[in-house]
Order: C-alpha cells, then structure tokens, then sequence
C-alpha cells in the first residue's frame, strides 16, 4: 500500500534521503517508536522518588500490572522473563498507536517488522528450552512414546514454523487492513470525518493486537519451560 502522505519520508527527501524513507517507511518509523521508548523510559526512572507522584504511580501501576499478569500465566520462574516479554508488549502496542498520528505509519503494518518481532519470540522460546533442560529439550518433540516420533516429531516441526507464521501474518494483516481501510475512508469522505470511528477502534485494535503478541509470547515460554510429558 502507499501511503498518502507520509510526514517524515517528506522531511527525508528535504536531506537526500527520500528513496530510503519512501521505501522502507518502517524502518523509519520505528526508529521514532525506538526513540520515543528511550525518553519515555529516561523520564520515568530519572525521579523515582519512594513516595511516588502521580507521573511515577502511572507508570509503576501500568509495568506492575503487565508483569503480575504475566507472572499469572508463567509462573514465578517466569517473572525474569518480563523485561522482553514486556518490552515486546510496549514496543508493539506504541507501534500500532502511531499509525494513528496523521502523516504516520506503523512500522507493525509491515510484514518485515512483525517478522522481527515473531523470531525474536520464537528463537528465544527455544534457548529458553536448552536453558531449562539441556539436551533434553529435544523430547519436547518426541511424543510421549518412542514408536510415536516418525509421526510427532515432523508434526512438532511444523507446529513450531507456524508459530512464526502465525504471530508475523496476525499482527501484520490487522494494522495493515486497519490502514488500508483509513486510507479507503480519508480518500473517500475525508472531509466528512468519516475516518474518526475507525481511528477510535483502532486504539482498542492496537491494545488488542499487542496483548494477543504478548499472550502468546509468554504461553511459548512457558511451554518451553516446561518438562516434556
């Protein structure tokens, strides 16, 4: 899809660079959501005080709940887990919210980004598996009995590539279906703000599609910690 009007592939081109930007917006963009994490995060821990203001209760009230959510599905051995699982969480979610903003593009609404993002979770299920069993993380994909593994272990295989399908095509064909379905509105009755409905939902859309990223993410782990039976 191209975009409309796309706010900094302009800026680019001001310097030379608009063939990059206009090629890869996603990049670009998600050096902004990479950017607005830094000082985001930069504000929050500069002035953490141990009687909280309002600024630091947010933000404490917001990343405790996120992890004892998570700590509810994976455990208490999962709660070192929480800095990725967490930072996956906000970094999707920010980057389906910046769609939003007019003259931005979700770096979510390109397969290149939730591909990134699906084989950061799911390589890393998998080292979390070797952590956890050794060698052992192997009977994981054997199946319960050995005359069983010609037929578990391919299907294992195949469960485990569709996890990165699953993860990279659901992110990315909810943000870019709810982009192709702005730019159809903007297009047609734009001046109307016959757009503004479809922006309203799209923040629970960006909520959505980042917990289900993140619910996965975590149940992965989980399985990954476990012992095989």
């Amino acid at each position: 899809m191209v975009h409309p009007y796309l706010f900094l592939v302009k800026l680019f081109e001001l310097f030379g660079l608009g063939d990059f930007a206009s090629n890869y917006p996603h990049v670009v963009y998600m050096w902004i959501v990479m950017i607005l994490l830094i000082v985001f995060g930069i504000i929050a821990t500069k002035s953490i005080n141990i009687v909280p203001g309002k600024a630091q209760n947010l933000f404490e009230i917001l990343i405790s709940g996120i992890e004892e959510f998570m700590v509810g599905v994976t455990g208490e051995e999962g709660r070192w887990l929480f800095p990725l699982a967490g930072t996956v969480f906000i970094f999707i979610f920010i980057s389906n919210l910046i769609g939003l903003v007019p003259g931005f593009f979700p770096p979510t609404a390109s397969i290149n980004t939730t591909l990134a993002c699906a084989l950061t979770v799911v390589v890393f299920t998998h080292v979390l598996g070797v952590k956890y069993h050794g060698a052992k993380y192997i009977k994981h994909f054997l199946g319960p009995v050995w005359w069983m593994v010609p037929i578990i272990f391919p299907i294992e295989i195949i469960g485990h590539l569709a996890r990165i399908l699953s993860l990279t095509f659901r992110l990315f064909g909810n943000m870019m279906g709810h982009e192709l379905v702005l730019g159809i509105l903007f297009g047609l009755a734009g001046l109307f703000f016959a757009p503004l409905p479809i922006m309203a939902l799209g923040i629970f859309v960006a909520l959505v599609q980042a917990f289900v990223f993140f619910l996965l993410s975590i149940m992965y782990f989980t399985s990954a910690m476990e012992h095989a039976h």
